[in-house]
């Protein structure tokens, strides 16, 4: 079955095999002309299979719910003629910019996102989720976007949206919260390590442009924190400028 979503301000028509990829995506559906078709099979399917395999993952997946990964791994390596990187993380936008958080799984960005989300509107800012695992970031002339996407975390926390982003923060386990920004230098291999990185030749330059472009114009920082809602303040008031 065909049908046509928008991400990133993208419509593209996908091609699937299962009506629940279909129903994964309900919240992006368009009637728009697509700009790009990708195209789902079982062999892509089973792909996925071996890699979730070799990575180590010995829980069973349906092919259902492999076909959703297939199909993603298409869009991005898809986006990336368009400007558009996957990126591993955990964003909220607060009154209108984006602040992505990064961290290798069961870091707690996630629950970082979560404190942000509780005790900011106490302090009278408005917070949105974008994506909680796997947004999408365009890289545009007017500037550099996080937008949500269906593959937004085991919770599905996420919203059909692009905001400006404003930051990056790497988040660390610690007893104590403090943040500081790191110099650009060290922007690579954090950048790197959390995209997705395209096998193809092509793709990966693209990535990679890109990448630059991500390390110029947007400051990277450094959260050691603990759960408690004094890290949410103390990341949000580094990173805004804003005291609270």
């Amino acid at each position: 079955m065909a049908f046509t979503v928008k991400m990133a301000g993208i419509p593209f028509e996908i091609e699937a095999v299962y009506e629940s990829t279909r129903e994964y995506c309900r919240d992006y559906l368009t009637d728009e002309e697509p700009a790009f078709r990708i195209v789902s099979t079982a062999e892509l399917i089973r792909d996925e299979r071996r890699r979730s395999a070799e990575a180590g993952d010995t829980r069973t997946w349906s092919d259902a719910c492999l076909e959703t990964l297939a199909v993603y791994r298409q869009i991005a390596e898809a986006m990336t003629e368009r400007d558009v990187i996957l990126f591993h993380g955990s964003v909220a936008a607060v009154d209108g910019a984006a602040y992505l958080f990064t961290a290798p799984s069961g870091t707690g960005k996630s629950t970082h996102t979560r404190l942000w989300r509780e005790v900011l509107p106490k302090y009278g800012h408005e917070v949105l989720m974008v994506n909680d695992d796997k947004p999408l970031i365009r890289f545009t002339k007017d500037g550099i976007f996080a937008c949500g996407t269906p593959w937004n975390g085991k919770h599905h926390e996420g919203t059909n949206t692009m905001v400006p982003l404003a930051a990056v923060c790497r988040i660390l386990q610690a007893p104590e919260n403090e943040i500081r920004r790191l110099p650009a230098e060290n922007d690579w291999p954090v950048l790197l390590r959390q995209c997705y990185r395209p096998e193809g030749a092509g793709h990966l330059a693209a990535t990679l442009r890109l990448l630059d472009r991500f390390s110029r114009e947007l400051p990277l920082y450094e959260l050691r924190c603990n759960m408690e809602p004094e890290a949410a303040l103390v990341s949000f008031s580094a990173m805004s400028g804003q005291k609270i």
